[in-house]
């Protein structure tokens, strides 16, 4: 069974261990953390020519509002 979590990032058991990879590779999205971390953004599109920028910046934003969410909590207060 296959679960998305974004539009280009999903988890299925099958591929690499359920970890999240960007969608029709079996590239990690941790590897996008990583290299980001050690290197520059190019240099990720560079070595992962299956990862096209558009998937690559529709992750991070995904990861940033989720982490935002997180933060924040996932319920908002209704107005009154």
């Amino acid at each position: 069974m296959q679960k998305s979590t974004a539009a280009v990032i999903v988890s299925d058991p099958e591929i690499m261990g359920g970890k999240p990879v960007f969608r029709g590779t079996r590239v990690p999205l941790q590897n996008l953390i990583d290299h980001l971390e050690n290197s520059t953004f190019e240099e990720f599109l560079e070595g992962f020519p299956g990862v096209s920028r558009e998937m690559a910046v529709a992750a991070l934003e995904e990861a940033n509002r989720t982490d935002l969410l997180r933060r924040i909590g996932t319920t908002f207060p209704r107005p009154q």
